[in-house]
């Protein structure tokens, strides 16, 4: 059974640092992009940044550049997202999911697989 989790969401202030991890189990998903999007309350999922199979390339929405990094960590099928200088706006679940093989996915529709998701709130 394949299996995605997330973890690492929390309640933080405005300014703060998160970092999320997505642990995948039941398959290895060295060749795969990964990615990460979120949802908040009343607003469809969107694209926050992905990352090739290779960890060598990385893309970002446009409101998280500078801000979020993501990497992974093949040999643990994990990949993570550092997300700095955190703002009320970023509060929303963070799902990761797994795209396309060797290569970035930045719809909805390149994904397979999804976690659960995990809750981050930023307080103002």
């Amino acid at each position: 059974q394949v299996q995605l989790v997330e973890s690492g969401g929390g309640l933080v202030q405005a300014g703060d640092s998160l970092r999320l991890s997505c642990v995948a189990s039941g398959r290895t998903f060295s060749l795969n992009g990964m990615g990460w999007f979120r949802q908040a309350p009343g607003k469809e999922r969107e694209f926050v940044g992905a990352i090739d199979w290779s960890g060598v390339t990385t893309y970002y929405a446009d409101f998280v550049k500078g801000r979020f990094t993501i990497s992974r960590d093949n040999a643990k099928n994990t990949v993570y997202l550092q997300m700095n200088s955190l703002k009320p706006e970023d509060t929303a679940v963070y799902s990761c999911g797994a795209g396309p093989r060797r290569r970035i996915g930045v719809r909805l529709d390149e994904y397979t697989y999804w976690g659960q998701g995990t809750q981050v709130t930023v307080s103002s």
